[in-house]
């Protein structure tokens, strides 16, 4: 776990396209269409339709030695979440024709829960359907465990607070840097000082099971199809981690709307102060984001502060 900035790639949507027509070329496949899905700030999606109707999708990373972790990842969640995880197809390394490394996966039917305005503006008693069909799939994650923490391709650490600390005390360390450059806010420092300044009330019980975590499981990476969960996307930073550390993406975007956060911790138990560290852990993941990437969302920034204030106020 570093905040080592990483400096991507650049390339834009008619580009990804481009790069997907070759590597289809390469490989002898016919593309009826190709089509830009989107991407975040490490990847672009590229929806491929084959002339024999044959669909999925192709990723190309804008960051080095991403690929071999993501498709490992990919594989490790498909074996061990019962509802869909993308199976990956083929990969190709980067080289002087094409300069990002690619992956194919099979693509996911459905949509992304986040753009379903009608499980949007379902009934409660639907939605509370939604987060148990969730929440049930994400808890089998979680039910791989493993004798050590870290990053699934090398999990070394016996002591998860002992590896996740250092960490939150760089990103502090490097929020402090970020302030007196301009490039973050007063408030955000403040409250990352605050949260740090108890972190061991916080974090005040060991965890003491390395569960495996999807790691960004909030509701755009959550699939649906005719009102049911499809599948899981994206995992991102998936490692042998606290499984707590994997439900603060819940409470991002639209999931506070389906009670996913709240769903887990009634079926499945939580620490004693498991808002605190859900507050304290999507905070200082979205500073590190931040340092990885160079991007800030306000619209996400602004609530975890707040949110991590309330947490603070509250213990």
């Amino acid at each position: 776990m570093n905040a080592e900035r990483i400096t991507p790639i650049d390339i834009n949507a008619n580009q990804a396209v481009k790069y997907a027509d070759a590597i289809l070329a390469e490989r002898s496949e016919q593309a009826r269409r190709l089509k830009y899905l989107g991407g975040g700030s490490f990847g672009r999606a590229v929806g491929v339709t084959l002339e024999n109707g044959r669909e999925y999708v192709l990723k190309l990373l804008l960051a080095p030695d991403m690929m071999e972790k993501e498709c490992r990842d990919l594989r490790l969640l498909r074996e061990n979440c019962p509802v869909r995880v993308p199976a990956v197809l083929y990969s190709r390394p980067c080289d002087d024709k094409i300069p990002a490394d690619a992956y194919a996966m099979e693509k996911i039917p459905g949509k992304s829960a986040v753009t379903d305005i009608c499980l949007f503006l379902s009934s409660k008693k639907r939605r509370l359907g939604f987060a148990d069909e969730v929440t049930s799939a994400l808890h089998a994650v979680h039910e791989c465990v493993n004798g050590t923490f870290g990053d699934t391709l090398c999990p070394r650490h016996t002591d998860w607070l002992g590896l996740y600390k250092p960490f939150a005390q760089d990103i502090l360390t490097r929020t402090h840097a970020a302030v007196r450059r301009g490039e973050l806010s007063q408030s955000i420092l403040s409250a990352a000082q605050a949260a740090f300044a108890r972190f061991d009330d916080i974090f005040c019980e060991p965890v003491t099971q390395a569960c495996l975590i999807h790691g960004d499981l909030n509701v755009a990476n959550i699939m649906v199809d005719k009102g049911r969960v499809s599948g899981f996307i994206d995992p991102l930073n998936s490692m042998y981690a606290d499984r707590e550390y994997d439900l603060f993406q819940f409470d991002n975007l639209t999931g506070k709307r389906f009670f996913l956060a709240d769903t887990y911790i009634a079926k499945y138990g939580a620490s004693r102060n498991v808002r605190a560290k859900l507050a304290f852990y999507g905070l200082f993941n979205e500073i590190y984001c931040y340092f990885k990437a160079g991007t800030l969302f306000p619209a996400i920034m602004r609530p975890l502060v707040k949110n991590m204030r309330t947490q603070l106020a509250a213990l």
